[in-house]
């Protein structure tokens, strides 16, 4: 129960500094780059449609025909871009990570060292893993849209494990080797997989689904440091300071 009530706390004060000006400065930045990953995105999968409606099919020349397809395939279009979210917030991360996470570790423990950025290319190395295994989890639950029940239990249940995963990991190794950083993880992987559920749940919503990165790093920080510090220090994390 304490656990859970920390683990609402934490996702409280994710959300309220959000609106703080540090991460207001960032939001916008973070927000046009997630838009910009999906509209080429959607204009990638566009042309694929475009390309398949123009086959030299003759069933294809009816105009009729043509329009219904094209109708249905815009939908599936605006129905698969959500399915694209979790990959396109990991390659948003690895871009503002570092500089987010180091306000949230000031901003909850001021007297405290911040822990080291991670290497450009350690970074990327890590966001484009996560972001690729996102797609294709993302890709298969996609698959089982018409699958009713299993679908989204499939699609939150995988994106849970990947945000609870890979935000774990991209706070941690601010501070720990990434032995160490695996060895925490599976000693925690319950704790982080209900932590990676919050975050999933933002993907039911439109438009805030879009603040992922944001609200997933200053969660995932509080998180982390929970986890990695010794059981002989740990004391509730400092409440934030309002803005």
């Amino acid at each position: 129960m304490a656990k859970r009530t920390m683990m609402f706390d934490d996702a409280l004060a994710a959300a309220n500094q959000m609106l703080t000006p540090p991460f207001r400065k960032v939001l916008i930045k973070t927000m046009l780059l997630t838009l910009a990953l999906l509209g080429l995105i959607w204009l990638g999968l566009e042309k694929l449609l475009v390309a398949a409606l123009s086959l030299p099919a003759a069933w294809l020349s009816n105009p009729w025909i043509t329009t219904i397809l094209s109708l249905i395939g815009g939908v599936g279009l605006f129905v698969g871009l959500a399915f694209l979210i979790t990959p396109t917030s990991f390659l948003v991360a690895g871009f503002f990570f570092d500089e987010l996470a180091e306000e949230v570790e000031l901003e909850i423990e001021p007297g405290r060292e911040p822990g080291r950025a991670l290497a450009l290319g350690d970074a990327t190395w890590l966001a484009l893993k996560f972001s690729a295994v996102a797609l294709v989890v993302n890709l298969a639950a996609l698959l089982l849209l018409l699958v009713p029940g299993v679908n989204m239990i499939a699609f939150f249940g995988a994106n849970a494990y990947l945000f609870g995963r890979g935000y774990f990991e991209l706070a941690a190794t601010r501070h720990v080797s990434p032995a160490e950083v695996r060895r925490l993880r599976k000693m925690h992987e319950g704790r982080l997989f209900i932590a990676g559920l919050v975050m999933a749940a933002m993907l039911a919503v439109p438009v805030l689904n879009l603040l992922t990165p944001l609200f997933g790093t200053a969660f995932m920080v509080r998180i982390s440091r929970r986890v990695m510090r010794p059981p002989s220090q740990r004391r509730p994390v400092a409440a934030d300071r309002r803005i």
